[in-house]
């Protein structure tokens, strides 16, 4: 039986990962800052492990307590919304240690057992505003482009070791805690200048003729994790979909 580590399992796309992975009868470490029991379904094949990616102790225990991983999911991130002139680089900062630099320091430890056992997959899910540009969102985007650049020079790195790795580009998804939790980091981040501008960001989210659902992206880490074949880049959700279409035409 595979084992699967999950980070940022306490809500949204980790939670749904997580419940996905247990219906198939994999072993499931399910990640989480502050572990909760009553999230998930009580099962022989669950571990629940704290974990927070910004602290390299906290990664060395999880991994260690973890035994041997088979794929390795790093979802854990946090959302921010403002304009570049009113974040402080403190909110950078701290966006980076966890989208991109936490993704790059659990993925360090558990590469030398995959390699070693020339065996296993990386999964980074990151977004899919990475293909198409909005504007408030430089930052987040940055965090997550450069996952997405640090994949695919990953896996180059990896083919001799029949190590894999690859991405989920969800698209928006409103059904998850994804906003409510980038909320507070939202205070004073959108100067009076830019209020026009995020007024018309925010009428546009009110759109939901197009959106990506927690399950969506579990079917597409399923993909990733099991096919040997899937492709680098994996767009999960219905607006992640037309805009990789849209991407891919414009490239072509």
């Amino acid at each position: 039986m595979k084992t699967v580590l999950i980070t940022g399992c306490s809500s949204g796309f980790g939670l749904e990962i997580a419940r996905y992975f247990l219906q198939r009868d994999w072993q499931v470490v399910a990640t989480m800052r502050t572990p909760r029991t009553d999230l998930l379904p009580a099962s022989p094949h669950l571990r629940l492990l704290a974990l927070d990616v910004t602290d390299p102790d906290s990664i060395a225990a999880a991994v260690a307590d973890a035994g041997p991983i088979d794929v390795l999911v790093n979802n854990a991130g946090i959302g921010a919304l403002g304009a570049v002139e009113g974040m402080e680089m403190a909110q950078v900062r701290e966006i980076f240690e966890t989208n991109t630099f936490g993704s790059i320091a659990l993925t360090q430890a558990v590469l030398p057992q995959m390699r070693q056992r020339r065996a296993g997959v990386v999964i980074n899910v990151t977004s899919s505003v990475t293909l198409r540009s909005l504007p408030l969102l430089s930052v987040y985007t940055a965090s997550k482009a450069a996952v997405n650049a640090f994949t695919e020079s990953l896996a180059l790195e990896l083919a001799a070791f029949d190590v894999q790795a690859r991405l989920v580009l969800p698209g928006r998804a409103p059904g998850t805690r994804f906003a409510d939790n980038a909320r507070p980091r939202m205070a004073n981040t959108i100067p009076e200048p830019y209020a026009p501008l995020a007024a018309a960001v925010f009428e546009n989210f009110q759109d939901v003729s197009q959106i990506t659902h927690a399950e969506d992206v579990a079917e597409a880490v399923w993909q990733a994790a099991t096919d040997p074949a899937a492709p680098m880049r994996i767009p999960a959700g219905e607006d992640a979909r037309a805009w990789a279409a849209a991407a891919a035409a414009v490239v072509g």
